[in-house]
């Protein structure tokens, strides 16, 4: 399910326009504002797109925001020319999606980064994990190989060498306590805390069921991630007049700061 959220525009304006800065509203003189459609998930994404839409609006562009709680349609919907932009993925997510889907989006600017943790309702430390204990990581190729390298990194289990983030459930050499790794959409982990002993989960997600990542994981990727999170947009419109306000901001010292009070470190700005 998804909520619109729009910024509706300063007296009459043609639906239809999407980026045309330089048409004129009948009567008024005045340039009608761009209008640019951006997906995103609620939390933080969607929460940063909110800190910037003031600033977009002062520069003749109203941002409308529409919400997603997965991670496919963000991607087909820009594809298909029904979104301008979305904000909810990193890199190696946009790669692996475009190799798979035949697709050609583009990164148009880096924002923040979204630390992956390992959460549980049934620990209190990760020394309490019993043999052969449920973990539950997100079933993506991308965010499924970066749990698997963060078990590893945590002394769970071993992967064949070299596979680095690309791993897969197949790549485990070592599994001396013989964890049952399973692999779930990642919007689903937070709800199957009760039915596994351990869960990697996406920051956005921990954030959208109440978990704080800085203090209810039992750990975390590193500061040093490289998966910056980025507004994504097509090769026919990644550098509008429109974009490159939206970028800009997204970017701007207000987005920072706010990143940095809003979530204490859960979430970490990239620029």
């Amino acid at each position: 399910m998804l909520l619109a959220f729009t910024l509706a525009a300063c007296g009459n304006k043609d639906e239809d326009k999407k980026e045309d800065e330089g048409t004129v509203e009948q009567g008024t003189g005045e340039a009608a504002p761009a209008v640019l459609k951006v997906g995103a998930t609620p939390v933080p994404h969607a929460e940063i797109l909110k800190e910037v839409q003031p600033i977009l609006k002062e520069q003749g562009v109203n941002l409308e925001i529409v919400e997603f709680n997965d991670y496919v349609q963000p991607n087909v919907q820009v594809y298909e020319k029904q979104l301008d932009a979305n904000f909810f993925q990193h890199t190696p997510y946009l790669d692996q999606f475009n190799k798979d889907k035949g697709y050609d989006l583009v990164k148009v600017a880096g924002v923040h980064i979204e630390p992956l943790g390992a959460y549980s309702k049934k620990l209190k430390k990760i020394e309490e994990l019993k043999d052969g204990a449920k973990i539950a990581i997100p079933n993506d190729p991308s965010n499924g190989g970066r749990a698997l390298s963060l078990l590893e990194k945590n002394g769970l289990l071993k992967l064949k060498e070299g596979v680095g983030v690309s791993a897969t459930v197949g790549d485990i050499t070592d599994n001396p306590k013989k964890f049952k790794v399973t692999e779930l959409e990642a919007a689903t982990l937070p709800r199957v805390l009760d039915e596994v002993a351990l869960g990697i989960i996406n920051t956005n997600y921990a954030l959208e069921a109440g978990l704080v990542p800085t203090t209810d994981a039992l750990f975390l990727e590193g500061k040093d991630s490289p998966y910056v999170n980025i507004l994504v947009s097509r090769p026919d419109n990644k550098d509008s007049e429109a974009m490159k306000k939206l970028a800009a901001a997204l970017n701007s010292e207000k987005v920072k700061a706010f990143i940095e009070q809003k979530y204490k470190g859960a979430v970490v700005p990239a620029f």
